[in-house]
């Protein structure tokens, strides 16, 4: 008597500016150091918008796009260990470092020269199964809250932790401009630190505006606004280069910009004076394992409210477009 392989579900890319296509797969094994997961939710990341439009080089087609993923790990491949069958972990966006390069080796995995990134270079969780390097898995303990709730801290909340690190312990006033996904999350950090949140959303975006001030902003405005006050640091996770020249305007004198998106427009020309005086300008790439262990146990003691539309997996092209447009308040999150 012969058996059926069991089937999973998975939303594939097949070129850039196509449609993702929902296609059935045979469930796959895990290799050697490798976890099998059933997804239980994943996050929609702009990262994930930004392969599906081509912004980024795909170096692996087809793909499947996803990279915070919170799952249950269904098998252990050879020589796993500290994993059990039945727990719940996340997988965020480095899925691989070689620890032998110059930057691993100094403790910057994130720059690693070889890395592999779930949903980019191997398949990521807009599907109903993932297999993921048990290595660069984070084991979840955070105390009665859902999947869907806590898929987006993978990303959204991992690199907003890093831009917020990369801004300076005194950088108490704050600029945040483009109020999606991460700067809701930093938001709520940065004023559990003791930090002034400044939000900058598109002009005339007033729900925006409404729904920083409820995250705790002191101020919440359009990016063609001055502050009220002139700002230590700003972070700009819009992928608008634009916005480079107009947060240089909002910060004083020795202060700093942190880009913290993978992808943005080109900045425009702008004038030395809004660089001078020892203002500077930075860029946060990726993460680090103990960039997520860090943000975790902060996420642990101080609860965030993560704010989430769901969607189900079939329903992924839907949550880009509703991304691409703006449409979405904190993160959009399928759920298998």
């Amino acid at each position: 008597m012969t058996h059926e392989p069991e089937i999973m579900r998975a939303m594939v890319l097949s070129a850039a500016m196509l449609p993702l296509e929902l296609q059935r797969r045979c469930i796959p094994v895990p290799g050697a150091g490798e976890l099998r997961l059933r997804v239980l939710a994943c996050a929609v990341c702009r990262t994930d918008l930004h392969v599906a439009d081509g912004d980024l080089p795909l170096p692996v087609l087809p793909i499947v796009p996803g990279h915070e993923i919170v799952g249950v790990v269904e098998a252990l491949g050879p020589g796993v260990e500290g994993y059990r069958i039945g727990d719940r972990v996340g997988v965020p966006w480095l899925g691989h470092s070689c620890g032998g390069c110059d930057f691993c080796l100094a403790g910057r995995e994130n720059l690693c020269d070889t890395p592999r990134f779930t949903g980019y270079h191997r398949d990521g969780g807009f599907a109903s199964h993932v297999i993921a390097e048990a290595a660069f898995c984070l084991p979840l303990t955070l105390p009665e809250a859902d999947a869907a709730r806590i898929a987006p801290l993978l990303c959204a909340g991992l690199i907003g932790w890093r831009s917020l690190k990369a801004a300076g312990e005194g950088a108490h006033r704050l600029g945040l401009f483009g109020f999606g996904a991460a700067a809701h999350l930093v938001a709520q950090a940065a004023v559990i630190q003791g930090r002034d949140v400044y939000a900058f959303t598109r002009p005339g975006d007033h729900e925006a505006q409404a729904f920083a001030r409820s995250l705790g902003a002191r101020w919440a405005g359009g990016s063609n606004e001055c502050p009220p006050q002139p700002l230590d640091a700003a972070i700009i996770f819009a992928p608008a280069g634009e916005l480079v020249p107009a947060a240089l305007r909002a910060v004083r004198k020795g202060g700093r910009v942190v880009c913290g998106g993978i992808h943005m427009s080109d900045i425009p020309a702008f004038p030395y004076r809004l660089l001078w005086e020892e203002r500077s300008v930075a860029s946060v790439a990726n993460l680090t394992r103990a960039d997520a262990r860090e943000f975790l146990a902060f996420a642990q003691a101080h609860p965030l409210q993560v704010h989430v539309k769901t969607y189900a997996l079939r329903q992924a092209n839907e949550a880009l477009a509703d991304l691409r447009a703006g449409r979405i308040e904190g993160a959009a999150v399928l759920v298998p």
